[in-house]
Protein backbone atom coordinates (compact mmCIF):
# COMPACT_ATOMS: atom_id res chain seq x y z
CA UNK A 1 0.00 0.00 0.00
CA UNK A 2 1.11 3.40 -1.14
CA UNK A 3 1.16 6.53 0.90
CA UNK A 4 0.87 10.38 0.21
CA UNK A 5 4.00 12.33 0.58
CA UNK A 6 2.24 14.54 3.23
CA UNK A 7 1.49 11.08 5.16
CA UNK A 8 5.18 9.74 4.68
CA UNK A 9 6.03 13.11 5.81
CA UNK A 10 4.02 13.31 9.02
CA UNK A 11 5.42 9.72 9.66
CA UNK A 12 8.56 11.19 9.30
CA UNK A 13 8.30 13.57 11.84
CA UNK A 14 7.32 11.52 14.04
CA UNK A 15 10.34 9.23 14.06
CA UNK A 16 12.56 12.16 14.22
CA UNK A 17 13.71 12.48 10.44
CA UNK A 18 14.01 16.30 9.38
CA UNK A 19 11.75 17.63 6.52
CA UNK A 20 11.39 21.09 5.60
CA UNK A 21 7.32 22.46 7.19
CA UNK A 22 4.19 21.98 5.23
CA UNK A 23 0.74 21.00 5.44
CA UNK A 24 -1.43 19.60 3.25
CA UNK A 25 -4.66 21.35 1.09
CA UNK A 26 -7.51 20.92 -0.55
CA UNK A 27 -8.51 23.73 -2.22
CA UNK A 28 -6.68 26.50 -3.48
CA UNK A 29 -8.07 28.87 -0.40
CA UNK A 30 -6.67 26.61 2.12
CA UNK A 31 -3.06 26.28 -0.08
CA UNK A 32 -2.67 30.27 0.53
CA UNK A 33 -3.33 30.14 3.87
CA UNK A 34 -0.78 27.09 4.64
CA UNK A 35 1.42 29.42 2.67
CA UNK A 36 0.80 32.42 5.16
CA UNK A 37 0.88 30.33 8.06
CA UNK A 38 4.60 28.66 7.07
CA UNK A 39 5.56 32.21 7.03
CA UNK A 40 8.51 33.02 4.36
CA UNK A 41 8.84 34.29 0.26
CA UNK A 42 9.16 30.72 -1.34
CA UNK A 43 6.84 28.06 -1.03
CA UNK A 44 6.50 24.79 -3.28
CA UNK A 45 3.07 23.16 -4.46
CA UNK A 46 2.60 19.80 -4.86
CA UNK A 47 -0.03 17.48 -6.23
CA UNK A 48 -0.78 14.42 -4.15
CA UNK A 49 -0.75 11.41 -6.37
CA UNK A 50 0.57 8.09 -5.82
CA UNK A 51 3.36 8.46 -8.54
CA UNK A 52 6.90 9.78 -9.13
CA UNK A 53 8.10 11.74 -11.88
CA UNK A 54 5.49 14.56 -10.81
CA UNK A 55 7.87 17.60 -11.24
CA UNK A 56 8.60 16.65 -15.04
CA UNK A 57 4.82 16.17 -14.97
CA UNK A 58 3.69 19.71 -14.04
CA UNK A 59 3.00 18.13 -10.25
CA UNK A 60 5.61 20.44 -8.39
CA UNK A 61 5.59 24.46 -8.62
CA UNK A 62 7.68 26.92 -7.21
CA UNK A 63 5.66 29.82 -5.78
CA UNK A 64 7.02 33.19 -4.87
CA UNK A 65 3.79 35.06 -3.62
CA UNK A 66 0.64 33.84 -2.37
CA UNK A 67 -1.39 34.75 -5.84
CA UNK A 68 1.14 31.76 -7.61
CA UNK A 69 0.32 29.32 -4.86
CA UNK A 70 -3.29 29.97 -5.57
CA UNK A 71 -2.79 29.75 -8.56
CA UNK A 72 -0.72 26.76 -8.67
CA UNK A 73 -2.99 25.02 -6.44
CA UNK A 74 -6.32 25.55 -8.61
CA UNK A 75 -4.27 24.27 -11.43
CA UNK A 76 -3.36 21.11 -9.67
CA UNK A 77 -6.70 20.29 -7.67
CA UNK A 78 -9.25 18.72 -9.63
CA UNK A 79 -7.02 17.43 -12.64
CA UNK A 80 -5.84 14.04 -13.28
CA UNK A 81 -1.53 13.91 -13.61
CA UNK A 82 -0.35 11.79 -15.99
CA UNK A 83 3.40 10.56 -15.23
CA UNK A 84 5.50 8.03 -16.27
CA UNK A 85 4.40 5.92 -13.05
CA UNK A 86 0.80 6.05 -13.84
CA UNK A 87 0.13 6.03 -17.49
CA UNK A 88 -1.84 8.76 -19.86
CA UNK A 89 -4.95 7.98 -17.85
CA UNK A 90 -2.77 9.89 -14.79
CA UNK A 91 -3.97 9.66 -10.74
CA UNK A 92 -6.79 12.17 -9.83
CA UNK A 93 -5.16 15.26 -7.51
CA UNK A 94 -7.16 15.96 -4.97
CA UNK A 95 -4.85 17.57 -2.43
CA UNK A 96 -1.50 19.66 -2.83
CA UNK A 97 1.15 19.85 -0.45
CA UNK A 98 2.60 23.28 -0.03
CA UNK A 99 5.95 23.24 1.76
CA UNK A 100 8.40 25.93 2.84
CA UNK A 101 11.55 26.65 0.41
CA UNK A 102 14.26 25.01 0.88
CA UNK A 103 18.21 26.65 -0.19
CA UNK A 104 19.60 23.51 -2.12
CA UNK A 105 23.43 23.20 -1.49
CA UNK A 106 23.09 18.96 -2.64
CA UNK A 107 20.72 17.20 -3.12
CA UNK A 108 21.19 13.27 -2.84
CA UNK A 109 19.40 9.69 -2.84
CA UNK A 110 18.26 7.63 0.01
CA UNK A 111 16.34 4.96 -0.14
CA UNK A 112 15.79 1.41 2.40
CA UNK A 113 13.83 -2.01 0.66
CA UNK A 114 14.63 -5.93 0.62
CA UNK A 115 17.23 -6.75 -1.23
CA UNK A 116 15.43 -10.28 -2.63
CA UNK A 117 18.77 -11.47 -3.81
CA UNK A 118 20.50 -11.65 -0.47
CA UNK A 119 17.38 -11.91 1.59
CA UNK A 120 18.39 -8.77 3.56
CA UNK A 121 17.39 -5.13 3.90
CA UNK A 122 19.34 -2.86 1.92
CA UNK A 123 20.44 1.02 2.73
CA UNK A 124 20.75 2.32 -0.83
CA UNK A 125 22.13 5.99 -1.59
CA UNK A 126 23.52 7.74 -4.38
CA UNK A 127 25.12 11.18 -5.15
CA UNK A 128 23.07 11.96 -7.61
CA UNK A 129 20.15 13.10 -6.07
CA UNK A 130 16.78 14.58 -7.64
CA UNK A 131 17.28 12.13 -10.65
CA UNK A 132 15.52 8.85 -11.25
CA UNK A 133 16.94 5.85 -9.42
CA UNK A 134 16.78 3.70 -12.77
CA UNK A 135 18.75 6.18 -14.96
CA UNK A 136 21.25 6.86 -12.61
CA UNK A 137 21.45 2.58 -12.04
CA UNK A 138 21.72 2.41 -16.14
CA UNK A 139 23.98 4.86 -16.77
CA UNK A 140 26.34 5.21 -14.30
CA UNK A 141 25.63 2.10 -11.69
CA UNK A 142 29.07 3.38 -10.13
CA UNK A 143 27.15 6.11 -8.40
CA UNK A 144 24.75 3.40 -6.68
CA UNK A 145 26.21 2.75 -3.19
CA UNK A 146 24.49 0.30 -0.61
CA UNK A 147 25.09 -2.04 2.39
CA UNK A 148 22.70 -5.43 3.01
CA UNK A 149 21.91 -5.05 6.77
CA UNK A 150 22.30 -8.78 8.69
CA UNK A 151 18.60 -9.33 10.54
CA UNK A 152 20.04 -9.58 14.13
CA UNK A 153 22.70 -7.02 14.28
CA UNK A 154 20.87 -4.53 12.67
CA UNK A 155 21.96 -1.65 10.87
CA UNK A 156 25.65 -1.03 12.17
CA UNK A 157 27.43 2.76 12.94
CA UNK A 158 30.25 1.70 10.65
CA UNK A 159 27.91 0.51 7.59
CA UNK A 160 26.43 3.94 7.55
CA UNK A 161 29.82 5.76 7.61
CA UNK A 162 30.26 3.85 4.42
CA UNK A 163 27.67 5.15 2.70
CA UNK A 164 28.55 8.51 4.17
CA UNK A 165 32.03 8.44 3.28
CA UNK A 166 31.24 7.76 -0.39
CA UNK A 167 28.84 10.10 -0.57
CA UNK A 168 31.29 12.59 0.54
CA UNK A 169 29.26 13.95 3.58
CA UNK A 170 31.42 16.63 5.50
CA UNK A 171 32.52 15.38 8.55
CA UNK A 172 30.36 17.39 10.65
CA UNK A 173 27.15 15.66 8.58
CA UNK A 174 28.48 12.01 9.15
CA UNK A 175 26.68 12.19 12.93
CA UNK A 176 22.90 13.48 11.60
CA UNK A 177 23.41 11.24 8.53
CA UNK A 178 24.19 8.14 11.04
CA UNK A 179 21.01 9.52 13.09
CA UNK A 180 19.07 9.78 9.88
CA UNK A 181 19.80 6.32 8.54
CA UNK A 182 19.15 4.33 11.63
CA UNK A 183 15.62 6.50 11.88
CA UNK A 184 14.15 5.14 8.25
CA UNK A 185 15.66 1.38 9.54
CA UNK A 186 13.88 1.87 12.83
CA UNK A 187 10.73 3.09 10.92
CA UNK A 188 11.44 0.36 7.85
CA UNK A 189 11.30 -2.50 10.39
CA UNK A 190 8.62 -1.26 13.01
CA UNK A 191 6.17 -0.23 10.35
CA UNK A 192 6.67 -3.28 7.93
CA UNK A 193 7.22 -1.33 5.62
CA UNK A 194 8.62 -2.64 1.59
CA UNK A 195 10.15 0.59 0.94
CA UNK A 196 11.44 3.96 2.22
CA UNK A 197 12.79 6.50 -0.74
CA UNK A 198 14.31 9.73 -0.40
CA UNK A 199 14.85 11.70 -3.33
CA UNK A 200 16.52 14.34 -2.95
CA UNK A 201 17.79 14.03 0.41
CA UNK A 202 19.64 17.61 0.32
CA UNK A 203 21.97 19.26 2.27
CA UNK A 204 20.85 22.66 2.93
CA UNK A 205 23.19 26.16 2.54
CA UNK A 206 22.69 25.89 6.55
CA UNK A 207 24.74 22.62 6.66
CA UNK A 208 21.40 20.34 6.98
CA UNK A 209 20.03 17.58 6.21
CA UNK A 210 16.28 17.70 4.95
CA UNK A 211 14.07 14.96 3.48
CA UNK A 212 12.44 16.95 0.09
CA UNK A 213 10.65 14.08 -0.69
CA UNK A 214 8.87 11.02 1.06
CA UNK A 215 7.97 7.56 -0.59
CA UNK A 216 6.49 4.75 1.36
CA UNK A 217 5.13 1.79 0.83
CA UNK A 218 3.81 -0.45 3.37
CA UNK A 219 3.72 -3.85 3.41
CA UNK A 220 0.01 -4.84 2.76
CA UNK A 221 -0.04 -8.39 3.98
CA UNK A 222 1.20 -6.37 7.32
CA UNK A 223 -1.70 -4.04 7.61
CA UNK A 224 -3.78 -5.86 10.12
CA UNK A 225 -0.69 -4.91 12.58
CA UNK A 226 -0.57 -1.33 11.63
CA UNK A 227 -4.61 -0.09 11.55
CA UNK A 228 -3.17 3.26 11.51
CA UNK A 229 -1.24 2.75 8.75
CA UNK A 230 -4.28 1.22 7.28
CA UNK A 231 -6.43 4.44 8.11
CA UNK A 232 -4.48 6.43 5.72
CA UNK A 233 -5.14 4.22 2.30
CA UNK A 234 -6.36 6.17 -0.66
CA UNK A 235 -8.44 4.12 -2.87
CA UNK A 236 -9.06 6.77 -5.21
CA UNK A 237 -5.16 6.48 -6.19
CA UNK A 238 -5.56 2.48 -7.11
CA UNK A 239 -6.69 1.03 -10.15
CA UNK A 240 -10.68 0.54 -9.94
CA UNK A 241 -10.47 -2.96 -10.99
CA UNK A 242 -7.53 -4.16 -8.68
CA UNK A 243 -9.53 -2.53 -5.95
CA UNK A 244 -12.97 -4.35 -6.56
CA UNK A 245 -10.64 -7.66 -6.90
CA UNK A 246 -9.25 -7.30 -3.25
CA UNK A 247 -12.36 -7.11 -1.73
CA UNK A 248 -12.99 -10.32 -3.04
CA UNK A 249 -9.66 -11.80 -2.02
CA UNK A 250 -8.35 -11.81 -5.56
CA UNK A 251 -4.65 -11.68 -7.02
CA UNK A 252 -5.24 -9.14 -10.41
CA UNK A 253 -3.08 -6.87 -12.08
CA UNK A 254 -4.54 -5.21 -14.87
CA UNK A 255 -2.18 -5.11 -18.20
CA UNK A 256 -3.06 -3.28 -21.87
CA UNK A 257 -3.79 -6.64 -23.65
CA UNK A 258 -7.26 -7.68 -24.87
CA UNK A 259 -7.10 -11.34 -23.50
CA UNK A 260 -8.59 -11.96 -19.73
CA UNK A 261 -6.89 -14.41 -18.27
CA UNK A 262 -8.83 -16.64 -15.52
CA UNK A 263 -6.16 -18.71 -13.56
CA UNK A 264 -5.76 -20.63 -9.92
CA UNK A 265 -2.01 -20.61 -8.97
CA UNK A 266 0.54 -17.65 -9.65
CA UNK A 267 2.92 -19.54 -11.34
CA UNK A 268 0.13 -21.06 -13.82
CA UNK A 269 -0.74 -17.66 -14.31
CA UNK A 270 2.54 -16.80 -15.52
CA UNK A 271 2.90 -19.06 -17.58
CA UNK A 272 -0.42 -18.71 -19.22
CA UNK A 273 0.37 -15.38 -19.95
CA UNK A 274 3.59 -16.27 -21.21
CA UNK A 275 1.76 -18.91 -23.62
CA UNK A 276 -0.63 -16.76 -24.94
CA UNK A 277 2.48 -13.61 -25.80
CA UNK A 278 4.32 -16.93 -27.65
CA UNK A 279 1.24 -17.57 -29.70
CA UNK A 280 1.17 -13.47 -30.90
CA UNK A 281 -1.76 -12.89 -27.99
CA UNK A 282 -1.80 -9.98 -25.01
CA UNK A 283 -2.87 -10.24 -21.99
CA UNK A 284 -5.61 -7.99 -20.60
CA UNK A 285 -4.55 -8.95 -17.10
CA UNK A 286 -3.20 -11.53 -14.20
CA UNK A 287 -5.83 -13.04 -12.14
CA UNK A 288 -5.21 -15.86 -9.69
CA UNK A 289 -8.43 -16.97 -8.30
CA UNK A 290 -6.60 -18.71 -5.54
CA UNK A 291 -6.41 -22.58 -4.60
CA UNK A 292 -9.83 -22.53 -2.96
CA UNK A 293 -11.59 -20.79 -5.20
CA UNK A 294 -15.28 -21.05 -4.91
CA UNK A 295 -18.40 -20.62 -7.21
CA UNK A 296 -18.92 -17.14 -5.75
CA UNK A 297 -15.40 -16.09 -5.94
CA UNK A 298 -14.90 -17.35 -9.87
CA UNK A 299 -18.45 -15.12 -10.47
CA UNK A 300 -16.97 -12.53 -8.93
CA UNK A 301 -13.74 -12.96 -10.95
CA UNK A 302 -14.91 -13.41 -14.04
CA UNK A 303 -17.39 -10.54 -13.92
CA UNK A 304 -14.43 -8.71 -13.06
CA UNK A 305 -12.15 -9.30 -16.02
CA UNK A 306 -15.29 -9.30 -18.51
CA UNK A 307 -16.00 -5.65 -17.27
CA UNK A 308 -12.66 -4.29 -18.97
CA UNK A 309 -13.93 -2.80 -22.33
CA UNK A 310 -10.76 -4.00 -24.39
CA UNK A 311 -11.12 -7.69 -23.65
CA UNK A 312 -11.98 -9.64 -27.12
CA UNK A 313 -11.46 -13.13 -25.73
CA UNK A 314 -11.22 -14.70 -21.84
CA UNK A 315 -9.03 -17.68 -21.04
CA UNK A 316 -9.83 -20.31 -18.19
CA UNK A 317 -6.75 -22.33 -17.16
CA UNK A 318 -8.10 -24.29 -14.32
CA UNK A 319 -5.88 -26.82 -12.73
CA UNK A 320 -7.49 -28.66 -9.48
CA UNK A 321 -5.94 -29.52 -7.27
CA UNK A 322 -7.01 -28.00 -3.89
CA UNK A 323 -10.13 -26.65 -5.84
CA UNK A 324 -12.62 -28.67 -7.72
CA UNK A 325 -12.71 -28.14 -11.80
CA UNK A 326 -16.79 -28.58 -11.00
CA UNK A 327 -16.86 -25.39 -9.12
CA UNK A 328 -15.35 -23.51 -11.35
CA UNK A 329 -17.18 -24.69 -13.90
CA UNK A 330 -20.37 -23.75 -12.01
CA UNK A 331 -18.74 -20.30 -11.29
CA UNK A 332 -18.19 -19.53 -14.99
CA UNK A 333 -21.78 -20.39 -16.49
CA UNK A 334 -23.64 -18.85 -13.45
CA UNK A 335 -20.87 -15.49 -14.60
CA UNK A 336 -21.19 -16.00 -17.86
CA UNK A 337 -25.36 -16.23 -17.69
CA UNK A 338 -25.44 -13.44 -15.10
CA UNK A 339 -23.08 -11.24 -17.46
CA UNK A 340 -24.10 -11.78 -20.78
CA UNK A 341 -20.70 -12.42 -22.48
CA UNK A 342 -20.44 -10.91 -25.59
CA UNK A 343 -16.53 -12.38 -26.19
CA UNK A 344 -15.67 -15.83 -26.55
CA UNK A 345 -14.31 -18.14 -23.73
CA UNK A 346 -11.90 -20.66 -24.24
CA UNK A 347 -11.82 -23.27 -21.04
CA UNK A 348 -9.12 -25.53 -20.09
CA UNK A 349 -9.77 -27.84 -17.07
CA UNK A 350 -7.56 -30.60 -15.94
CA UNK A 351 -7.69 -32.24 -12.39
CA UNK A 352 -10.14 -32.85 -9.48
CA UNK A 353 -13.46 -33.69 -11.26
CA UNK A 354 -12.19 -32.04 -14.53
CA UNK A 355 -14.33 -35.02 -16.55
CA UNK A 356 -17.43 -33.65 -15.18
CA UNK A 357 -16.71 -29.89 -15.28
CA UNK A 358 -16.28 -30.28 -18.98
CA UNK A 359 -19.93 -31.92 -18.80
CA UNK A 360 -21.23 -29.09 -17.49
CA UNK A 361 -19.38 -26.80 -19.77
CA UNK A 362 -20.70 -28.77 -22.72
CA UNK A 363 -24.09 -29.01 -21.33
CA UNK A 364 -24.71 -25.40 -20.54
CA UNK A 365 -25.61 -24.48 -24.22
CA UNK A 366 -23.24 -21.53 -23.76
CA UNK A 367 -20.64 -20.99 -26.53
CA UNK A 368 -17.80 -21.87 -24.37
CA UNK A 369 -14.89 -23.79 -26.70
CA UNK A 370 -12.65 -26.66 -24.63
CA UNK A 371 -9.29 -26.90 -24.94
CA UNK A 372 -7.70 -30.16 -24.72
CA UNK A 373 -4.33 -28.59 -23.21
CA UNK A 374 -2.69 -25.51 -22.53
CA UNK A 375 -0.80 -24.91 -25.89
CA UNK A 376 -4.41 -25.60 -27.22
CA UNK A 377 -5.92 -22.96 -25.23
CA UNK A 378 -3.53 -20.65 -25.52
CA UNK A 379 -3.52 -20.85 -29.59
CA UNK A 380 -7.51 -20.84 -29.67
CA UNK A 381 -7.92 -17.61 -27.53
CA UNK A 382 -5.12 -15.77 -29.73
CA UNK A 383 -7.10 -16.58 -32.54
CA UNK A 384 -10.38 -15.67 -31.27
CA UNK A 385 -9.31 -12.30 -30.03
CA UNK A 386 -7.81 -11.91 -33.68
CA UNK A 387 -10.99 -12.74 -35.05
CA UNK A 388 -12.80 -9.89 -32.97
CA UNK A 389 -10.24 -7.20 -34.10
CA UNK A 390 -11.25 -7.69 -37.55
Amino acid sequence: MNLHEYQAKEIFRDSGIPVPAGKVAASPEEAVAVAGALGGSVWVVKAQVHAGGRGKAGGVKLARDPEAVRAAAAGMLGTRLATKQTGPEGLPVDRVYVEAGSEIARELYLSMTLNRERGRVALIASAAGGMEIEEVAAATPEKILSVNVHPAAGLQGYQVREIAYGLKLESVLIGPFQALAQALYRLYVEKDLSLIEINPLIVTRQGELLALDAKVDVDANALFRHPELARLRDASQEDPMERRASEHDLNYVSLDGDIACMVNGAGLAMATMDLIKLHGGTPANFLDVGGGATAERVTAAFELILSNPRVRAVLVNIFGGIVRCDLIAEGVIKAVRKVGVSVPVVARLEGTNAEGARAMLAQSGLAITPAEDLTDAARKVVALAAKGKA
